[in-house]
């Protein structure tokens, strides 16, 4: 399917592996140059050396996008090496502190809403001026079921992501008119090294092995996921690649759920 795409410029963020990944990879078939970043250089190369894309097509910067300066040094050398981005896929983010609320203390708050909030604030703020002076924008948020059916041991993680999804909606009502389209995918227990490292951790606390600490959480924790198991990356990709296209020109606002039916209510 032609997504009209062709010749566009994005920059995804969380990009060495995972839904970004798989995005970059979409995107890159769609014929759009792509700028792949993570904060590790070596596994971004890697990741980058995978997707075995044309010289010029393909570029790989690292930021720690926890660090306001280290955003504004990207976007900097986006702009002078690359030119203009037409599209901005945000999949960064990190499951944070964990435990009950009384557990967390103020450090695990501030630490997982700079990482999940704020650094998307700040990467919008960023790039924004570029977006609008193409005339021809996307914006993808990656957020979560946690923000809209929220987990009582993650809740700093939950907050955040239903901050992106309000920062998200108010943004849309803002650009629309200069053809700069927002819109959020929120999927539920895909298979990335995030949930990797949350069902490793699983499987030592409840002495099973890998598979059947997946089995039971989907059990326990997400009863209403029906195909009862992971998502795939490239599943999640699919969604967030169709709203970066022009396939997408009247979708704005929106939040996409890929969770199997995670999340139990419309």
């Amino acid at each position: 399917m032609d997504l009209n795409i062709s010749g566009r410029t994005a920059l995804v963020t969380g990009g060495d592996s995972g839904i970004g990944w798989h995005t970059a990879r979409m995107l890159l078939d769609e014929g759009v140059t792509v700028v792949l970043s993570d904060v590790d250089q070596d596994s971004l190369d890697s990741a980058a050396e995978k997707l075995s894309a044309p010289k010029g097509k393909l570029f790989a910067f690292a930021a720690d996008l926890d660090d306001l300066e280290a955003i504004q040094k990207l976007q900097q050398k986006v702009a002078e090496e690359v030119g203009d981005i037409d599209i901005l896929v945000q999949s960064a983010g990190v499951t944070g502190a964990q435990g009950l609320f009384h557990e967390i203390d103020d450090a695990g708050w501030v630490d997982t809403l700079t990482t999940d909030l704020l650094a998307p604030v700040r990467l919008t703020r960023a790039f924004l001026p570029a977006l609008r002076r193409g005339g021809w924008g996307r914006i993808v948020y990656l957020t979560s079921e946690d923000a809209l059916q929220p987990y009582d041991d993650e809740l700093p993680y939950c907050a955040a992501k239903a901050g992106v999804l309000a920062f998200a909606k108010g943004l849309s009502r803002t650009y629309a008119t200069e053809g700069v389209l927002v819109n959020c995918v929120s999927p539920a227990f895909i298979h990335t090294p995030m949930t990797d490292a949350m069902m490793d951790k699983r499987s030592d606390e409840l002495g099973t092995s890998f598979d059947e600490a997946v089995e039971s959480f989907l059990d326990e924790e997400r009863p209403f996921m029906e195909l009862k198991r992971r998502g795939e990356p490239e599943e999640a990709a699919a969604v967030v690649t169709f709203l970066c296209s022009d396939l997408a020109s009247f979708v704005n606002g929106s939040n996409y759920r890929v969770d199997s039916g995670s999340v139990a209510t419309i």
